[in-house]
């Protein structure tokens, strides 16, 4: 079994092709807007293949993308090679991220802070409130509770392609959904290669993590279901901002 991300890594953004990146990027750059950033520097925490990262460095912001797959950021930085502002990607998790100087705003979103237990996600928030300028902007989002416990947990998902496909086999346990992939891929010769992979997703409630990004230093400012990404009622966004001084 290897890590979460290694054989998905390239075809993550073809397996969400129906998050419509551009208008999804859209929605949350004129959340920025009505939060008062306009320019500066940018956090992308839990990047993955670098989408919102290479649209944000298209809208004019010095991006720095952070993830825990070395296989995402490979190829993020891939994707990258075309960009006019080209941003520079990091290895961390979530939980330690370090920037040598405070950025004006950070985001994470699809699904990252699914991957992060709930007993981590106040050290999470505070790593995020120590990497921003006060007043600085936080925008994040979880899948819903009810999308992983009805439209997720227990339940199969399969995509036969003609050079890849995968089985996706799903279990709901507890607070928790434990995912099994199986990848067959291409090769050059025509002949298929098998992976598999294992990941885990926990469920959030809007309550607990407006509690914790607020115990952070965190002002909530909007939170609620998500107009993209997915079907409403799938993602539920938050919009923050630093309190404090520095």
């Amino acid at each position: 079994m290897e890590q979460a991300y290694s054989r998905l890594a390239a075809h993550f953004e073809y397996l969400n092709r129906d998050c419509d990146y551009d208008s999804w990027s859209q929605y949350l750059y004129e959340r920025l807007l009505a939060l008062g950033v306009e320019r500066g520097a940018g956090l992308d925490v839990g990047c993955g293949s670098g989408a919102f990262t290479r649209r944000f460095a298209a809208f004019g912001f010095a991006m720095t993308g952070f993830d825990v797959s070395e296989a995402m950021l490979a190829e993020a930085d891939a994707r990258s090679r075309g960009c006019a502002h080209r941003p520079l990607y990091i290895l961390a998790d979530a939980r330690k991220i370090k920037v040598p100087r405070r950025a004006d705003f950070a985001l994470c979103v699809n699904d990252c802070l699914n991957y992060i237990p709930p007993r981590d996600i106040p050290a999470v928030f505070k790593r995020l409130a120590g990497s921003l300028r006060a007043g600085g902007v936080l925008l994040f989002d979880v899948s819903s509770p009810k999308k992983l416990r009805e439209t997720i947990g227990n339940n199969t998902f399969c995509e036969d392609g003609d050079d890849f496909a995968y089985l996706w086999f799903n279990r709901l346990e507890g607070e928790r959904v434990e995912m099994d992939i199986t990848l067959f891929e291409r090769e050059k010769d025509g002949r298929f290669t098998r992976g598999e992979e294992h990941h885990t997703q926990y469920i959030h409630e809007e309550a607990a993590l407006r509690a914790a990004a607020e115990a952070a230093g965190f002002s909530v400012r909007e939170s609620g279901f998500v107009p993209c990404g997915g079907e409403i009622g799938d993602r539920i966004g938050f919009a923050c901002v630093r309190e404090g001084k520095g």
